[in-house]
């Protein structure tokens, strides 16, 4: 196999062509660090926890492919992934997750020693994440952990300490994940049906979508207390209603249960964690 060929199948199984994952990823993390940093954080933080994102969410889906191999099999939609296709071997693809963990790990290097512990559970958390949905009924909310431990993290490697307040933000995120994922999972139902995997849609049945948006509630009522406690202003608040009319059109788009809507809406949380992150700069700058 030539050169680019291989690359090609590392960027299908790492999902570098669909960087949703990654933005939902790093808006979090971002929250995080502008607060942190009081409106100015260190560029060298920003840059390395942009590329630690990168990364792991790579790695992750490096090991998630691995984990689901046996189940991509049976599904239309993923049958064809380099590893159940059978073009990247079950081996090359724990070694292509660690080494981009590995990497990732040598960033945070010239950080502190808090930061550098909790690195040990947020690679936990990433490489335990696929492993979730056979056992645990919400995997959503494990994702919702995993996807914001960059937040605790940010604040660790610019203040040496984790505040109250970050453990809210991160709180915030895990209701976030399981209303985005749970959109998510609402294309994935009836094969999540027939192959016995536990998702939050399935948890919820028929009240999937009045979960969806309470979890969007109770996201944006946790990020408003969050603003108080970081003494946020009026542009952030402005941030947050944008993010609230975003909630509202994704209710417009699942509320029928249309497996593209509701694609569409978890495509679209992009713009709610960009109208929160855009909402703090501003503020800041303000």
């Amino acid at each position: 196999m030539k050169l680019t060929e291989r690359l090609s199948l590392y960027i299908q199984l790492t999902r570098l062509d669909r960087p949703i994952g990654i933005l939902l990823l790093l808006w979090p993390t971002l929250w995080g660090i502008w607060i942190a940093g009081n409106g100015t954080p260190a560029w060298p933080i920003v840059l390395i926890f942009t590329l630690g994102t990168v990364l792991m969410r790579s790695a992750g889906c490096a090991i998630n492919d691995y984990a689901d191999r046996h189940i991509d099999l049976h599904v239309e939609r993923t049958r064809h992934r380099p590893i159940t296709s059978g073009r990247i071997s079950h081996k090359e693809a724990l070694l292509l997750a660690s080494a981009l963990a590995l990497i990732s790990f040598t960033l945070i290097l010239p950080l502190n020693t808090l930061t550098l512990l909790l690195s040990i559970p947020a690679v936990f958390l990433a490489a335990s994440y696929p492993f979730t949905k056979r056992f645990f009924v919400i995997p959503q909310a494990y994702l919702g952990i995993a996807f914001g431990f960059g937040i605790p993290m940010a604040f660790a490697a610019q203040l040496n300490s984790i505040p109250p307040v970050a453990w809210l933000l991160l709180c915030a995120n895990i209701f976030w994940a399981i209303a985005y994922d749970t959109e998510y999972a609402m294309v994935d139902r009836d094969d999540d049906i027939h192959l016995g995997i536990h998702s939050s849609a399935l948890f919820f049945g028929k009240y999937d979508v009045a979960a969806v948006m309470a979890c969007y509630a109770v996201t944006l009522g946790l990020l408003s207390l969050a603003g108080q406690m970081a003494q946020l202003g009026l542009p952030y608040y402005a941030g947050l209603a944008i993010a609230a009319g975003i909630s509202l059109h994704h209710y417009r788009l699942i509320k029928n249960r249309q497996r593209d809507d509701c694609f569409k809406a978890f495509l679209h949380n992009n713009w709610f964690g960009a109208a929160v992150f855009a909402g703090i700069v501003l503020d800041y700058l303000a």
